[in-house]
């Protein structure tokens, strides 16, 4: 196994947050990361390894994201497809963001500008950049201008 192999990769998964939000998965300890019915999507899911980081993005209600999960078990079978084609994983809460950041911030923000989150707006699992993860934590930490 290579470095790189070892180094987890960054997702965002999108969840509505009125059929399964934030305080849902954290109430649960560890949630079923299932009913995706996109190819491209499902293909993430297949991607991800054990130990991955995801953020946690409200959508639909709230537009933005809330918290970082971790990949608890990865390689599963949706659970909710009787045909047995499309994937799902096991994620767990990891934190909070301190501040949510919304859709409305990362579209105004340049570094930002090339997310799958943009590029491809309904993709309900997109991979994120380094860069962009790392970015986004630090947005998180500051408060947003004009407030207090």
């Amino acid at each position: 196994m290579t470095k790189i192999d070892a180094e987890p990769q960054f997702w965002l998964m999108k969840s509505e947050p009125d059929v399964y939000g934030w305080d849902d998965l954290v109430e649960q300890k560890e949630g079923t990361w299932d009913g995706v019915r996109n190819h491209l999507a499902a293909r993430n899911l297949r991607t991800m390894k054990q130990g991955d980081l995801a953020f946690f993005y409200h959508s639909n209600i709230g537009l933005e994201i809330v918290g970082i999960m971790k990949i608890s078990k990865a390689g599963m079978t949706d659970p909710t497809d009787p045909d047995g084609k499309w994937a799902a994983v096991k994620v767990k809460p990891v934190k909070k963001l301190k501040r949510a950041i919304t859709l409305k911030e990362i579209k105004a923000t340049p570094e930002l500008a090339d997310m799958e989150l943009l590029r491809q707006s309904r993709l309900s699992v997109s991979g994120v950049r380094p860069s962009e993860w790392d970015f986004i934590l630090e947005m998180a930490k500051r408060k947003l201008p004009g407030t207090k």
